[in-house]
Order: structure tokens, then C-alpha cells, then sequence
């Protein structure tokens, strides 16, 4: 059973511009990820909420008689559960109670796949374990305050077991620093070849993965399923004028993202702080399209992509061939007057195109291109323009002599001024030359 709990404390700020149904719909997705079997979904209101259950005792009761006649075993909860209430919950219905951190965590596990992503999760499910340990000992005495015997007998179980817990969390995490710091070698590493990185980023099931395997030819996991893919990915491709980049296929997004799991896999996300551009994959044709972007939003910021940095990011409407004829139009003027705003279907591959050009030209602002002329001996000069460079051309002279023609950045521009003076001759910016 699916309960998704609509809070209406009008003393609180909302928690979502989503429609109740759109959020009920999300939970249940959210249910299937696991392959649960979803009986009975559910919406219930809450003005005051209760410490002890967050719901009220009527719809406490209400909601038992419902888990009775579908003979749930398991109840989600859409919404977070302090232990006491998720404990309270279990004893009134009679059946396990999950709450959204616990579900993601559930989905995060039975993703993960690589190493990192394994301790990334079992990291986030040990902090969200240890603070519910309570839980585990409810047939035990747990008198507070003292010392010795006065703790009461179960006092010293529990403190073992938060001990544990916590030498274990430490382990994983210094496991995850070496990754973190092999993570930036290899950032490192790409940064010594001239490859720009793209990173996909969205809501999840936006169709990132679909997109990023029509892009890249790979085979990525792409499903209409919630957090169908949890581990980044990425392959090298190349642009309509020949410059390569690497595709980063990063998690998926999601509202209300425990900040446990967002600690977590941030040596994941640094993947997306690093990237030369940013693709925000959008569903388009989700009725929720508007606030799933100003979720991913949120998490953008929390990550450090601040508004002078936002120029980096350019919003692909996805979904295009789902849209009815006239929606369609709309979209079309509507993104027209947006700069840095793409309609594509990952699925037809329609847009891609313009999609590719509008990366490929931001990349490219501020590139010059240059001929430089080389002698027969300087193979290290030639190799030197390979490496940081993208060479569009070269041509031999019957007297030995190199002639390249390279697109260079602003700073790899000025160490060449340096390395090579006066055999380097300007030829124009790239739009100036893209006639050639």
C-alpha cells in the first residue's frame, strides 16, 4: 500500500508546487522501482501533524482497515518518519512501514553496481540506520540519565551497536576519499587531453539515459522506471565539426532527495561541478515539467552551481514526440524565446541536431584558430598541438616543412603564443572560418 501524505500546515511554507495526484503517482513509481505490488494508493491529509504518527488517530484507524482488506504487508509512506512514528505506524497497522528515505534507499541498493556506487549507498543506508536503531530494541529497558547500572540493561546494547555502526560508517568513508581522490586523477587526466566534458543531468525517467545512448551509441539501462540507472557513465563523442567530447550520464534527480544520499554520492555529482557544459534533460510532457526543473534546481545549488556559473547549462526539452499537435506549437515559440533551450525525442532522435550544434557552438565561443608552421624535425611541436589542441588540418612541403591549421582555447592560445612565436599566425575566430 502506497499512503502519500499531503501536509496542509498553512503555519508551514509548501513543500511542492505538485499537484497531490502528480506526487501520489511519483510514490507509486517509486514502489514499482522495487518490483512491489502495489495494492491500494492513497492520499491523506494532515493540518496538525502528531509526533507520535504524524496522522491523526481517524485516519490511523481508517487507514488499518484498509491495510486489513488488501492484506498489505508493507505500508510507503510518502513523506519522512521520525523512528517513534514509523515504529507507532507498525504497531497500528500490523504491517512493515517504509517511509520516501527509506524506499530510495531500498532503490539506490538494488541499483548500485559498481563499487563506488555500493558504498555510496551503504553509506547513506547506515547514517539513515543508525539513528532508528531504537527500534530494533523495544523489548529491552532503555532508562535515560545515569551512569553504570543506572543506564538500564539495554543501554549498553544499543551503544554497541551505534558503535559498530559508526566504525563501519568510517571505514566506507575513507574508502570513498580514495575514490573521491582517484575521481580527480582522472579529471586530471582528461584535463591533459583536450576533451570537453558534458554532463547529463535531470529529474528521473526525463529520458537521460535514453538520450545519452542515442548520443553515444552505448547501451545504457534506459526503462520508464524511477532511478533505472544509478551509476555515472560516460564515453567519448564527437560534435558535427569534428571537436570530441566525454558524456557524463550522471543519477537522476528526485524532490524531497534525503541529504544523507546527496552527501553521499557527492564524489558522484563532482562530475557535474566539473563539466564544461551541462545538459538539463527535461520531460517536457510531464505535467509536473515546471517543478521537476526547479527541483533539479535546488540540487544544482546545493552543489555549488550558483546563477554566475549558470551559463553553462543548456535545458533539453525531451519528450517532444509525446506531445499533441497543438502543445507542441506552443512549446516550440515558448523555447524560441528562451536562449540555451533545445526540443528534442531522445527516441526519434529529432532535434538532435540543433542539440549538438548549440553545444558545440558554446564550446567553442571563445576558440581561435591558428596556423602554425613547423619544421621537419619538430615532432614534439606537432605533438604538442595533438595534445591541447584540435587539429583541422595539415599539409607537407616538398621541403620538409609541417603547415597545421589548430582551434585552440583562450589559455592553451597563449601557451602556444609562447612555445612557438612567430612560426604561429592568427586565421580568425571559428564562425569567421566555419565557411572554409
Amino acid at each position: 500500500m502506497v499512503l502519500h501524505v499531503d501536509r496542509r500546515d498553512r503555519s508551514a511554507p509548501p513543500t511542492s508546487d505538485r499537484a497531490v495526484e502528480a506526487r501520489l503517482e511519483e510514490a507509486v513509481g517509486l514502489a514499482l522501482a522495487i518490483d512491489l505490488e502495489v495494492e491500494a494508493a492513497i492520499v491523506a491529509p494532515v493540518t496538525a501533524p502528531k509526533p507520535a504518527t504524524l496522522l491523526g488517530s481517524g485516519k490511523v484507524a481508517e487507514i488499518a482497515e484498509v491495510v486489513k482488506e488488501t492484506e498489505a504487508e508493507l505500508v510507503v509512506v510518502n513523506a519522512q518518519l521520525s523512528p517513534i512514528q514509523q515504529r507507532n505506524l507498525e504497531k497500528e497497522w500490523g504491517a512493515k512501514v517504509l517511509d520516501r528515505t527509506g524506499l530510495i534507499l531500498e532503490i539506490f541498493g538494488r541499483r548500485a553496481s559498481t563499487r563506488e556506487g555500493t558504498l555510496q549507498v551503504e553509506l547513506a543506508h547506515l547514517q539513515y540506520q543508525k539513528s532508528r536503531l531504537v527500534r530494533s530494541w523495544t523489548h529491552l529497558e532503555r532508562q535515560r540519565g545515569g551512569f553504570g547500572f543506572l543506564g538500564g540493561p539495554g543501554e549498553s546494547q544499543l551503544e554497541a551497536d551505534r558503535r559498530l555502526i559508526q566504525e563501519r560508517i568510517s571505514r566506507i568513508e575513507g574508502q570513498l576519499e580514495s575514490v573521491k581522490k582517484t575521481r580527480a586523477l582522472h579529471r586530471k587526466g582528461r584535463a591533459r587531453v583536450p576533451y570537453p566534458v558534458v554532463a547529463l543531468v535531470g529529474y528521473t525517467n526525463a529520458g537521460k539515459s535514453t538520450l545519452f545512448n542515442r548520443l553515444s551509441g552505448a547501451e545504457v539501462l534506459a526503462k520508464d522506471l524511477l532511478f533505472a540507472t544509478l551509476d555515472p557513465t560516460m564515453r567519448v563523442i564527437q560534435l558535427p565539426h569534428g571537436r570530441k567530447i566525454i558524456l557524463s550520464d550522471t543519477v537522476g534527480f528526485i524532490s524531497d532527495l534525503p541529504t544523507s544520499l546527496i552527501a553521499a554520492f557527492r564524489a558522484t555529482l563532482e562530475e557535474v561541478l566539473s563539466a564544461d557544459i551541462i545538459l538539463h534533460v527535461r520531460d517536457i510532457a510531464h505535467d509536473d515539467s515546471e517543478a521537476q526543473a526547479e527541483d533539479v534546481n535546488r540540487v544544482l545549488e546545493e552543489l555549488g552551481i550558483d546563477e554566475l556559473r549558470r551559463s553553462k547549462i543548456i535545458e533539453v526539452w525531451n519528450k517532444l514526440d509525446l506531445l499533441p499537435p497543438e502543445e507542441r506549437t506552443a512549446r516550440e515559440a515558448q523555447a524560441l524565446r528562451k536562449p540555451g533551450c533545445v526540443l528534442v525525442s531522445a527516441v526519434t532522435g529529432e532535434g538532435l541536431g540543433p542539440l549538438l550544434e548549440l553545444v558545440e557552438g558554446r564550446l567553442g565561443a571563445d576558440d581561435t584558430i591558428y596556423e602554425v608552421m613547423l619544421g621537419p624535425e619538430d615532432g614534439q611541436g606537432q605533438a604538442w598541438l595533438h595534445d591541447r589542441g584540435e587539429v583541422l588540418s595539415r599539409h607537407n612541403y616538398t621541403d620538409g616543412r609541417i603547415r597545421m591549421k589548430v582551434r585552440l582555447t583562450t589559455d592553451k592560445a597563449g601557451q602556444a603564443q609562447a612555445k612557438f612565436g612567430t612560426a604561429m599566425k592568427l586565421l580568425g575566430q571559428k564562425k569567421k572560418v566555419a565557411a572554409e
